[in-house]
């Protein structure tokens, strides 16, 4: 079996990354794997705690590391933190990737997860924020998607099945 993820999924916190991939991973047959739940479980505490603790570079370091491994013995699908794709290094070991950018409006992202505080950088005024996020991160999750798939109003099966469409993949 190939040690290359099948499908890495990036894209803004609450477009469903985790979902999705937990959808696309038993559609496909495959192992389903979240960096952001690597971390936590190797640290031993949640992300929000991390940043307050140790702070964003801490994570972001954590994250890198994490993403590098994963795409390195990783043989299924694949979800990546919504900053992963900040770091320059992660960015260009996805280029060879089957990567998706599932999008989403702000519209859907407060449908979604309320832009509650419980996203360390959405703690003040997250409306304003997540888009401040978005405008900082847009190119970032375009440049290295080989799809890009919007999430707006779509169930998680109608966007996995969007993903599967995307890139050819047939179920397993």
């Amino acid at each position: 079996m190939s040690t290359s993820p099948l499908v890495v999924l990036v894209g803004p916190m609450g477009s469903g990354k985790s979902t999705v991939g937990a959808l696309l991973a038993e559609r496909l047959g495959a192992p389903y794997r979240d960096t952001d739940a690597d971390i936590v479980a190797a640290e031993g505490r949640p992300i929000s705690d991390i940043f307050i603790e140790d702070g964003e570079p801490y994570f972001r370091a954590l994250e890198r590391d994490a993403v590098r491994l994963a795409l390195a013995e990783h043989p299924g699908v694949l979800a990546l933190g919504g900053g992963a794709i900040l770091d320059a290094d992660t960015r260009a070991l996805l280029a060879p990737h089957p990567v998706v950018y599932l999008s989403m409006d702000v519209e859907e992202a407060v449908r979604r997860v309320g832009l509650n505080t419980a996203r360390p950088l959405l703690a003040v005024n997250p409306r304003r924020q997540w888009r401040e996020l978005m405008d900082a991160r847009r190119h970032l999750y375009t440049e290295v998607a080989r799809v890009v798939v919007a999430t707006d109003e779509r169930t998680p099966e109608e966007v996995a099945q969007a993903v599967l469409d995307a890139l050819e993949l047939k179920d397993a």
